[in-house]
């Protein structure tokens, strides 16, 4: 996962919007979104607070911690230009089983978006019915 993805993943597990951050790291939210998206290029001080911001140890933000194994792969010559971390697999199995339930709660909360769309709907016909009644009532005979 690249550097800017975990920033991004990070930043959404805390429930921070790109806004809030952008505040916290005193930039704009473009300039922000541009690190999340891996369009500028974050130096080193810039990492640094924003693993203060989202308080955690800056090589979280490689996608790295006690569990990790990683492997740097060589992938133009002789410069370490790209690097990948490989997890155990019991840890991708946990991030897979967390993504699943995401997407449960995710569903569910179509449904009951869905649901309440109906309830509005139906609200709306009610009132426009009383409206009708209302207008009934109010007509001379």
């Amino acid at each position: 996962m690249k550097v800017s993805e975990q920033i991004k993943l990070i930043r959404t597990l805390k429930g921070w919007t790109q806004e809030n951050m952008a505040h916290k790291l005193g930039i704009s939210t473009h300039a922000y979104a541009k690190i999340e998206r891996g369009e500028t290029d974050v130096n080193l001080s810039r990492l640094e607070q924003i693993a203060q911001v989202m308080e955690i140890e800056l090589p979280y933000l490689f996608g790295l911690n006690d569990k990790n194994i990683f492997n740097l792969t060589n992938t133009q010559c002789q410069k370490f230009d790209h690097w990948h971390v490989n997890y155990p697999q019991t840890e991708q199995i946990e991030y897979q089983h967390e993504l699943e339930k995401a997407h449960l709660v995710i569903e569910q909360q179509k449904t009951e978006i869905d649901y309440l769309k109906q309830q509005v709907s139906d609200l709306k016909q009610q009132v426009s019915d009383f409206r009708e009644v209302i207008h009934l009532l109010k007509k001379p005979e």
